[in-house]
This record gives C-alpha cells, structure tokens and sequence, in this order.
C-alpha cells in the first residue's frame, strides 16, 4: 500500500494526527485519544501504518512478558509530495476529501462525547465563506493561510498546549463567469454567503 492508501482511511488519519507534534505513544494510549475506535481495528491500523512506513517504532519495552512498543510518526511519510499530488486523478479527490471529511465529523463527535467538553470556552469554531475571486486574490488568500499555519504546524506537544484540529478547505462551487462576477462584486450585500458558526 502506497502512502495515498495509507492515509486514505478515517481512522488511520485520526492516527496521523494523534502523533503529530513529535508524540510517541504505545497502541494503548492512542486508544485513549481515540476512545470510539475499538482495540481490534485500532491495533490492525498500527500495523498497516507502520508496515507501510508511516509509523515506526521509537522504544521497545517488556511490560508483564510482552514487548510494549511505542510509536512514531516519520513526517516524510505522513504527507502528500507535490509529486503524488501531481498524479491525483479526480476519483482519487472524491475518496480523499471523503476520508477527511469522515475523519473530521468523528473527531468532532468524540470531543463532544467527552466529560466537561465546552465548545464556548473551548472556542470551537466551523465556518463556510461564500466568495468571488480573481485568480490572483485566490493565490494572495492561500499564501495568506499558509503564512498563518506553518509557523504552528512544528509546534510540538507541551504543557499548556492541547491538540486542535484545524482543516481548511477550498474549492470553486461555480465555473468563472466574466459577465457574472463583475456584476456580483457590486450587487452582494456585505456579509452575503456567509456561514459563520463560530464561538
């Protein structure tokens, strides 16, 4: 299995992220960080994971006769290269945004099933943003979030930190219409197209 299969399924995506930020941690403390995942189909993606390379054994100890391994995320595994991503076919897109979208609603599901979970004072937020765009401001906005994100993105478990899901996602809803989008920009009320759930 090639690295788009490896991370082509919620739970194994809900596996990358539990050991981002440098975490090693044994099969049973992801258990923990993924509480509606049962054992059986936990352990069975450790294996995938680490016999693909994605996951790799940092320590080895022997706890009561068995051998109690603790797991590590290899980073140049766990991504898409420009490469792969240049042989993405338009199925692929539909599988992948999928298995995001899979993983994202069970993640928000297991911390809302948690004890004291508080989307207020946590400031849970989930926005959608309707938005016309030239060429030019869609590449000036993605640089924009880059800028934002990649500072945090090595940003490695510590006190004081929790661990955020954060998942933007971008795509046109409408083909560009030249005609269309010169009228829009001065007939949309402020404010238009927005969803904003955030608190």
């Amino acid at each position: 299995m090639g690295p788009l299969e490896l991370l082509g399924h919620p739970v194994r995506l809900r596996i990358v992220h539990a050991l981002r930020g440098g975490r090693m941690l044994t099969t049973a403390e992801l258990g923990e960080r993924v509480p509606d995942i049962s054992k059986a189909t936990l352990y069975r993606h450790v294996d995938l994971l680490a016999g693909g390379g994605i996951l790799e054994v940092a320590e080895e100890r022997r706890v009561r006769g068995a051998v109690e391994r603790r797991y590590r995320l290899r980073l140049d595994r766990a991504s898409i290269t420009p490469e792969m991503a240049e042989q993405v076919t338009v199925d692929d897109h539909r599988q992948g945004f999928g298995v995001a979208v899979a993983a994202l609603v069970a993640e928000f599901n297991a911390y809302l099933d948690r004890d004291g979970a508080d989307p207020i004072s946590d400031l849970v937020g989930y926005r959608q943003h309707a938005v016309w765009l030239s060429r030019e401001e869609l590449l000036r906005l993605i640089e924009g979030m880059r800028a934002a994100i990649l500072p945090v993105l090595s940003n490695e478990a510590a006190p004081g930190r929790a661990r955020y899901l954060l998942s933007p996602i971008l795509f046109p809803v409408e083909e560009q219409s030249h005609s269309l989008a010169g009228e829009r920009q001065n007939d949309v009320p402020q404010g238009e197209g927005e969803t904003d759930v955030n608190h």
